[in-house]
């Protein structure tokens, strides 16, 4: 994986393309902070890597949602509790 500022995208887009073309991750950076992610991809793979990509997009949030339940101390409601906040949230959303 090779970090890249904007800046090198560019002013030399070639060093990219040749990191892209040997199979390498390119992470693009803003004043040295990751914004975006290239790969490289084949016209056969695109539709295969975009879902890919999308997929561990959901898994990495729902990770995140799981991580802030449990910090929340919401992991361990019984179905009752649960029953009960879906039923106080529908009557919130009814109300407005």
């Amino acid at each position: 994986m090779r970090y890249v500022p904007v800046r090198e995208l560019r002013t030399a887009p070639g060093r990219v393309w040749e990191c892209l073309n040997d199979q390498e991750h390119v992470v693009l950076t803003n004043n040295g902070q990751p914004q975006a992610l290239m790969i490289g991809v084949d016209a056969a793979s695109l539709d295969e890597t975009i879902a890919a990509v999308e997929q561990a997009r959901v898994a990495r949030l729902v990770a995140q949602q799981q991580t802030a339940a449990v910090a929340a101390g919401l992991d361990s409601l019984s179905i009752e509790e649960i029953d009960a906040e879906i039923a106080a949230s529908r009557k919130a959303r009814r109300a407005h």
